[in-house]
């Protein structure tokens, strides 16, 4: 087994290509070990500036808590309410409450319409004709003459008058 010059040359390069490799295999460990620690650094970075940030405005509230206690001690004078100041009852509440003052303006009252106006209301919607000789043409009507519409409205008023008359009697029978 002789070894030759050319064989040991070719075994020595084969031997600096491993160191090699395995060089570059310990040196990409080492670097992405690195990395991983660069990336927990900037976690913890973050982390801190968020805590960083929270304690600030924890300060700031509790700084401006004070300032608005002090602020309330000296020009409004407000206090938490006492036990005397709760009530028992809905009675203890309206004996709180005072009369009337013989200057205080009146109540609101408000108007409500009754069912006999509005039966009234319903025979004139009923009876009712359009208001102009216009309108009534674009029905397909013929128009009225003036003396005819008169005596109609005296109809319509006679109607409601006799109505009305009715409805005070059906009212009186009633009580």
């Amino acid at each position: 087994m002789n070894l030759t010059r050319d064989r040991m040359h070719t075994i020595g390069w084969g031997m600096t290509l491993v160191i090699c490799l395995a060089l570059t295999l310990a040196l990409t460990f080492r670097v992405n070990a690195v990395k991983s620690q660069v990336r927990l650094a900037e976690r913890q970075i973050t982390q801190l500036k968020q805590e960083k940030l929270f304690l600030e405005t924890e300060f700031e509230t509790r700084a401006s808590q004070q300032q608005l206690k002090a602020f309330n001690d000296v020009d409004f004078g407000y206090s938490a309410p006492t036990v005397g100041q709760y009530l028992e009852s809905e009675r203890q509440l309206a004996a709180l409450g005072k009369p009337r003052s013989p200057d205080a303006p009146d109540p609101i009252r408000v108007a409500s319409a009754d069912a006999v106006n509005a039966s009234v209301r319903t025979m004139m919607a009923v009876e009712a004709k359009p208001s102009s000789p216009f309108a009534a043409l674009g029905m397909g009507a013929k128009p009225e003459p003036a003396a005819k519409k008169a005596k109609k409205s005296e109809d319509i008023s006679e109607h409601l008058a006799r109505f009305s008359g009715r409805a005070g009697q059906n009212a009186g029978h009633r009580e």
